[in-house]
């Protein structure tokens, strides 16, 4: 790995680059046996943040992310969500681990029958097309699409089945109807995606708020990082290796992601209560009634702490019911005794784990913990924690203040995971850390404050700083024979550290270019998949441009 350096000034911004397109694997967020089975109604992930968009100070942005395994060539069919199910997200303003707003998605799928006429006179038919798509689809004219998803949002107040229900609409026409983005086909039928989803995404009337929020459903990348494979290979890495020296097996998939931006106004049960929490659950209609098949906030709690008897009823359950169900499994974890087993190390001998107890279904104390609290595993939020811009986020959010079980809070990121969850906090990294002891101190926690790591490095300049936050989907059409993959990283010193920075990519020049970094000096690494050289180096007042060949 060769090192480069520069001289030079401007803004730096951080992020990966995959050039042309993508492997031809997929990965799976498979986290209990029975939804397996459900793959539409699978929660994937969840985030939920202040929204750190430039003007949006007052609202909160939240993600349901679902069905998992969208490889980008999964068509003719791609990736509908289901008309016989409600997907909706949670919101627990009082503390007590119930629902006090519920916004519920429901999704109609209609089939036009786009038909051609095949035959001569005299022996002609129409023929149903068999292609969900008929000619290109622009964001001015979609008359080509065979398939048209749409969608209404209802806001469930009290009981997610028994409260008072209201719609939500469309802030400019009044109209109770949202269309949903077809899946990126690929550049040939979408010729500008990101057009197309703009003019599809909505400026929407909450009931009780005078502030309109925003809503869009659509394809995305699959947001999390992660070191998936190796992970549950009975974590078959060095977990105190470098940072960024595995790969994130998600780099090639997608993911269905509901994204809402709400007013803070229309969250909150009063000024004086700006903690809130919020999960997503998904749920089959059929003849028998409406039942829960999956659950998800805080991450890889059914994957890596919920044991494998116990998955199925997790994901039917209700946080309000965890401490009768779950509490066992997050004050006497066994992930901590796995890794001890594994790799010789010593794990936390503070029991019950209270630690966990706080992150997971309490909040923590002084940060997202709302007064009167009832546990229940849910993401937590402190409204009142001003959001950080994107260039400033810390990956590691609050963690990275802690030392010795100690929390310094001028070195923490106090608007970072686990006071909710944005796009690049590096979540697996953290939760590695929490559960071997980063909040403990060194008499109970051996190891707390090692560095550990599954590998696959994220941070907040991967994602856009500005609505709806997570990347284009990766599509495989038109294919680039050579499939190489490009990551550009670049540092202030040649040892470090390095961080991903966002590239462009002039696929007719072969050169790649980013913003010039502030400072007199900077030092770029590439890493790839496979083998290139490097052509001519050069600058312009913005821009670093690198030539780049495939071998």
């Amino acid at each position: 790995m060769k090192n480069y350096s520069f001289t030079r000034t401007a803004a730096l911004a951080v992020a990966s680059l995959s050039l042309a397109s993508v492997p031809l694997h997929a990965s799976s967020h498979r986290e209990a046996p029975m939804i397996t089975h459900l793959p539409k109604l699978d929660s994937t992930d969840f985030y939920m943040f202040n929204s750190y968009e430039a003007g949006r100070s007052n609202f909160v942005t939240i993600v349901a992310c679902y069905i998992p395994i969208q490889a980008p060539y999964g068509g003719p069919n791609f990736f509908e969500m289901d008309p016989d199910a409600l997907y909706e997200i949670h919101v627990d303003n009082d503390g007590d681990a119930k629902e006090d707003l519920t916004f519920q998605f429901q999704f109609t799928n209609t089939r036009k029958d786009i038909a051609l006429p095949i035959g001569p006179a005299g022996n002609q038919r129409m023929n149903a097309i068999p292609l969900v798509q008929a000619g290109q689809i622009f964001s001015t004219n979609n008359a080509a699409l065979n398939v048209v998803e749409s969608y209404t949002i209802k806001l469930i107040k009290g009981n997610r089945r028994t409260g008072t229900t209201q719609d939500i609409t469309n802030a400019k026409d009044g109209s109770k109807t949202f269309i949903k983005p077809v899946d990126y086909i690929g550049a040939k039928t979408l010729p500008d995606y990101e057009a197309y989803v703009d003019l599809l995404t909505y400026s929407i009337s909450i009931p009780g708020s005078a502030t309109p929020g925003r809503v869009v459903v659509t394809q995305r990348k699959d947001p999390f990082v992660v070191n998936l494979g190796e992970t549950f290979d009975l974590i078959n890495f060095n977990p105190l290796g470098p940072v960024d020296g595995r790969r994130d097996v998600l780099d090639d998939d997608n993911v269905t992601a509901i994204i809402l931006e709400i007013p803070k106004e229309a969250l909150l049960k009063n000024a004086n209560s700006p903690i809130i929490g919020a999960w997503t659950t998904a749920s089959k209609i059929s003849a028998a009634g409406t039942n829960q098949v999956s659950r998800l906030s805080m991450p890889l709690v059914n994957e890596l702490v919920i044991g494998l008897k116990d998955k199925d009823k997790f994901s039917m359950s209700e946080p309000k019911d965890d401490v009768a169900n779950f509490v066992d499994y997050v004050t006497h974890p066994t992930l901590p005794a796995l890794i001890e087993l594994l790799f010789g190390v010593k794990a936390p001998t503070a029991f019950p784990r209270n630690d966990l107890v706080a992150v997971f279904a309490t909040g923590v104390s002084g940060l997202n913990q709302p007064a009167n609290v009832s546990p229940g595993e849910m993401t937590r939020l402190n409204t009142a924690i001003a959001a950080v811009p994107r260039e400033q986020q810390n990956n590691l959010g609050v963690i990275a203040g802690i030392t010795k079980g100690v929390l310094d809070a001028s070195k923490a990121d106090l608007a970072g995971f686990p006071n909710g969850r944005r796009p690049g906090d590096d979540v697996v990294d953290i939760a590695l850390r929490v559960v071997m002891g980063k909040l403990l101190t060194p008499d109970v926690a051996p190891i707390g404050d090692a560095p550990l790591t599954d590998g696959a490095y994220i941070d907040a300049r991967m994602f856009r700083d500005k609505f709806p936050y997570l990347n284009s989907p990766i599509v495989t059409s038109p294919l680039d024979l050579n499939e190489i993959s490009i990551t550009l990283q670049s540092a202030a010193k040649p040892q470090g550290p390095y961080s991903s920075v966002p590239v462009e990519y002039d696929q007719a020049g072969r050169t790649i270019s980013t913003s010039k970094p502030t400072g007199d000096a900077f030092f770029y690494k590439l890493k790839t998949n496979a083998k290139i050289g490097l052509d001519e180096i050069s600058t312009t007042k913005e821009k670093v441009i690198i030539g780049i060949n495939p071998l």
